[in-house]
């Protein structure tokens, strides 16, 4: 039996913590400072994990090689990427009927202030397609759609990154709250339920953010009210269902309650002014004198000669309706009980892992076994919600092969990448470089409850998804807070908290929103804009969760 202990390297902790680091550092030089592809830094890192596990922590080469194996094929790809391609599965069919089109001339006609568009389409919207998709969809999409609302490129770059935030850790059908659940023991719903309690807070704060990037101080001034509503519309939905309907439902949920929050308001509110186009603080003035009013006339974008029918209204957000009646219905708790038995699954009654990897029941750290519920999963669920949109939307079955093998094709790299960390992350649990690690951090005491969503941060702003930095760092925030004394629920939950608030600042998605809006080479520019936000916000984080830490917030924590 192979187990692993803290000073394994020279009998020194120190030494061992420093050792066991290397996979890590790897990945954060390869992708922060040499700007490797994610997928070949991930597959390096991983071949440097495997290295230090034989080399120096005396690892068997088979027994890590197996550890590595189970990580990306039962965790990686399945359940993590499995919800990944099925999510962009649902979305890629909605693109290819135009009903995607259809559900963004339905938001952009919702109001024609930039403010409100600003709310609307990156906040909510991106919001329900960091639900389904995430990996960057949401500001991909919401960036071009900014765009032709008639933002500027760079401010249309930023608005977009900055709204990805607060939705994060429940993206892709929490395919985040999954990889933390899986690297650390504790369930979906304990974790989520601990985050539920964190990101709503922030936000609140969010819209209020993305209104005055759009327009200053005017900004904030006279659209603080659908702001804040938004906020608070958001953060209450996320709330409720992440505690007490259901965890991947969460943003979903949040983000369309938001929408009818925003919507609702502006049936019986408006803004004293309106902002078009570019009329933004300087411009207004200059503008208004010719016009002889505060507002400016916005030129009229191609979707605005275009009409779209109720029923062809509905069959847009048709796909979103579809995937949450199954996630209701598989959350009712007979039905829940029923698919918790083979031959739905491969876990035992009581929800507890009862597969041993082969070839691992020799390695203390992999006894527990891995779970397999291969029809309940998230994934399998929004397969089915996939297949049964095809039919409502009547699409030829050939069509949806064709849109499902492009999916893969599309998703090949991502899919590598995830696997890869898994992969890494499995080798340095099982081997013990994540416990020395985490032994050394304990070293900080209570302290650490300010260090935990920092480290995070730190491994969204390089790997570029809260679900890697969760694999990478999951077990490892466990492990520092029993050492520490503090609640492991609680730190593996401030890992996905802190990570959200990497997001906008990952080089990962600075590219995506600089080839969105064509500015491509000029990350720098975007990264000025969103850097400054990305810290305060991490700041604000990092007292809640040492504040949830004490008596004083420690209430909060399930």
């Amino acid at each position: 039996m192979f187990e692993p202990v803290a000073d394994q390297v020279g009998g020194s902790l120190v030494l061992s913590a420093l050792c066991g680091a290397l996979p890590l550092i790897t990945m954060f030089v390869l992708l922060g400072g040499l700007r490797m592809k994610a997928w070949r830094a991930g597959i390096i890192s991983l071949v440097v994990a495997l290295v230090v596990a034989v080399a120096l922590f005396e690892m068997p080469a088979d027994d890590a090689i197996l550890s590595a194996a189970q990580g990306a094929l039962f965790s990686g790809f399945f359940p993590i990427m499995w919800i990944v391609i099925n999510a962009v599965f649902v979305y890629n069919l909605t693109v290819h009927t135009g009903h995607f089109d259809v559900l963004r001339r339905a938001f952009s006609k919702i109001s024609d202030d930039q403010r409100i568009q600003a709310l609307i389409i990156a906040f909510c919207f991106g919001a329900l397609l960091e639900a389904l998709a995430g990996f960057g969809t949401p500001v991909a999409i919401t960036v071009v759609m900014l765009m032709a609302m008639g933002f500027k490129p760079i401010k249309a770059a930023a608005v977009a990154l900055i709204a990805n935030t607060a939705p994060v850790a429940y993206g892709a059908m929490a395919s985040p709250i999954n990889a933390l659940s899986d690297q650390t023991g504790f369930s979906v719903e304990t974790l989520g339920a601990m985050v539920g309690r964190q990101t709503p807070v922030l936000a609140v704060l969010v819209p209020l953010i993305l209104v005055f990037v759009v327009d200053g101080r005017r900004g904030l001034r006279q659209t603080w009210i659908p702001a804040l509503l938004c906020g608070i519309g958001f953060g209450i939905a996320q709330f409720v269902a992440s505690n007490y309907i259901s965890v991947p439902l969460a943003d979903i949920i949040a983000s369309l309650f938001s929408v009818l929050v925003v919507v609702g308001l502006l049936r019986v509110w408006q803004p004293r002014e309106k902002v078009y186009a570019e009329s933004l603080v300087g411009a207004a003035a200059a503008t208004s004198a010719g016009s002889g009013s505060g507002s400016v006339p916005g030129a009229p974008s191609g979707d605005s000669e275009v009409r779209d029918s109720s029923r062809e209204v509905f069959k847009a957000f048709l796909p979103y309706m579809i995937i949450v009646v199954i996630f209701v219905i598989v959350s009712i708790p007979a039905i829940k009980d029923a698919l918790a038995h083979r031959p739905f699954t491969l876990s035992g009654t009581d929800y507890t892992p009862t597969v041993i990897f082969p070839g691992l029941d020799d390695v203390a750290g992999a006894q527990g076994g891995f779970k397999f519920d291969w029809f309940p999963a998230a994934g399998t669920m929004l397969l089915i919600s996939g297949i049964l949109t095809a039919i409502c939307l009547r699409i030829r079955p050939d069509a949806v092969a064709r849109t499902y093998g492009a999916t893969y094709r599309q998703l090949a790299p991502a899919i590598v990448t995830v696997m890869a960390v898994l992969g890494l992350a499995y080798v340095m649990n099982f081997s013990g470089q994540t416990g020395s690690i985490g032994a050394w951090l304990a070293g900080a005491g209570s302290a650490f409850a300010i260090l935990s969503p920092i480290l995070g941060w730190l491994g969204v702003a390089v790997t570029g998804s809260d679900t890697s930095s969760n694999a990478l760092f999951g077990l490892l925030q466990v492990t520092t807070a029993k050492e520490a004394g503090l609640d492991p629920v609680l730190m593996a939950a401030s890992n996905s908290s802190g990570g959200v608030l990497g997001k906008m600042v990952s080089p990962q998605n600075l590219a995506i929103a600089a080839a969105a809006v064509g500015m491509a080479g000029k990350e720098g520019e975007i990264f000025r804009k969103v850097f400054g936000w990305s810290i305060a916000m991490l700041a604000f984080m990092c007292v809640l969760v040492a504040l949830q830490s004490t008596p004083v917030l420690g209430w909060m924590v399930p």
